[in-house]
């Protein structure tokens, strides 16, 4: 979420969304950027226009704004798949951890 929220900040403030702005952002907030996540959130974003997706979903009716929140969902959905891929590699490599400890 503050992926998004960063992006958010940095249209409000009419700044590039890039991913060395975003990374800039999230390191002043004191968070580790993950540049598959920075990268996966600036490839959603290319083809969205914000300001208009804001206004919409803000005066939109609950079956409207679905459609309209459907670009956002799409960002958030990409970087909730690159937390999954990064868990599982995680779980992998601590797996193998484990088992070089049994060969010693």
């Amino acid at each position: 979420m503050e992926y998004v929220y960063a992006a958010l900040l940095l249209n409000s403030a009419d700044k590039e969304i890039s991913e060395e702005n975003v990374s800039a952002i999230l390191t002043a907030a004191g968070i580790d950027a993950d540049d598959a996540r920075v990268k996966a959130l600036i490839a959603s974003l290319e083809e969205v226009d914000i300001e208009e997706a804001i206004a919409t979903a803000a005066v939109a009716a609950p079956a409207a704004g679905a459609g309209a929140a459907a670009p956002a969902a799409a960002a958030e959905e990409a970087v909730e798949e690159e937390e999954e891929e990064e868990e599982e590699e995680e779980e992998e490599e601590a797996a193998a951890a484990g088992l070089g400890a049994l060969f010693g």
